[in-house]
């Protein structure tokens, strides 16, 4: 079975994500949603909000689950037995920044590969990012077109 793990805050998800996992979702048998949790940093919305708005934007996605975990995304892949971790890339900063954690968790499995798949978001959605719906929001702009349904709250 090709499993993918999709790794991130998703705080919240976008419409950026949103294009990655559904044209990611008929390349994999499973794709799983692994929201990451960072000690350190401050998130907007809880985890539970964040797994709710991941579950039902994603309810029509047969294939496509949504789970949490701590500490290296590798280490949750191998717990997993996932070989694949799918990222989307923006814009050649997010290549060189994703190459190097590709490259490292390469070093990190040598003895069972995980391969990283990257995936260009779409153009129409390639500006979009988690960091800048949260500033319109925090300042009571109209996020909503960036921003799947179950997010619009």
């Amino acid at each position: 079975m090709r499993t993918a793990v999709f790794p991130g805050s998703f705080d919240p998800i976008t419409l950026g994500h949103f294009d990655i996992v559904e044209r990611a979702a008929p390349l994999f048998d499973k794709i799983i949603i692994a929201i990451g949790q960072n000690s350190q940093k401050k998130y907007m919305f809880s985890l539970e909000q964040r797994m709710d708005f991941i579950k039902r934007t994603f309810s029509d996605f047969p294939n496509v689950e949504v789970d949490h975990f701590e500490g290296l995304t590798v280490d949750y892949c191998k717990s997993k037995n996932v070989s694949f971790i799918l990222r989307g890339l923006r814009n050649p900063a997010d290549f060189e920044f994703e190459k190097a954690i590709a490259q490292t968790n390469r070093e990190l499995t040598k003895d069972r590969k995980i391969e990283t798949i990257f995936l260009l978001t779409s153009s129409g959605k390639s500006f979009i990012s988690s960091s800048i719906v949260r500033e319109i929001i925090t300042f009571r702009g109209d996020y909503k077109l960036l921003v799947p349904p179950a997010v619009r709250i």
